[in-house]
């Protein structure tokens, strides 16, 4: 055989094999799993994925696991509700509400308007005033605003007590969140 037929014979298993190997972890990639259902009885368990109030929809996809059923958990209590029906009306929620197409390249939808729809539909699936909705929704939102900006102080006295930054430094950062500037996460 001539070493151009060697070579592109080799190329050409090369090629194939390599088209192979990308088919295969094509197919592997685009397999799905179900979504186990939410557990009605513990809010401990990870197997529920639902998201709820603002500031839990979604970044980067992050809408479900430990962190949707605390927040399911939490607003349950704060409106004297099953936590299941919380999940629940959810679920119902967000799949109502499931954009048909991506986003823009950096539009994002109006939390404001999200909000309220998420209200009234807690709401009217909960059986409860669509005011106590909205309260428990903003003191969730509050809390967690809390929670974030004493996770970002503790890490900048960190940084400077590391050294990495000066107070002075921090303190801008500081500002700079706190006036919307840079987001702290």
């Amino acid at each position: 055989m001539s070493r151009t037929k060697k070579m592109t014979l080799g190329l050409s298993a090369t090629a194939l094999a390599l088209g192979a190997g990308i088919g295969v972890a094509g197919m592997a990639s685009a397999t799905t799993t179900p979504t186990p259902a939410p557990s009605a009885s513990s809010s401990a368990s990870a197997d529920a994925s639902t998201s709820t109030a603002p500031g839990g929809m979604g970044k980067h996809g992050g809408r479900g696991g430990e962190r949707g059923i605390a927040q399911a958990s939490a607003l349950a209590e704060k409106l004297g509700v099953e936590e299941a029906k919380v999940t629940e009306a959810l679920q119902a929620f967000r799949e109502a509400n499931k954009p048909t197409t991506p986003p823009a390249d950096g539009a994002k939808p109006d939390q404001a308007t999200r909000d309220a729809a998420l209200a009234t539909s807690l709401a009217e699936s909960l059986g409860i005033e669509e005011s106590k909705v909205t309260a428990a929704l903003e003191e969730l939102r509050s809390e967690k605003q809390a929670e974030k900006a004493a996770a970002l102080k503790t890490r900048l006295d960190q940084a400077v007590t590391d050294g990495k930054l000066t107070q002075a430094e921090a303190d801008a950062v500081t500002k700079a969140v706190q006036n919307g500037v840079i987001g702290g996460h």
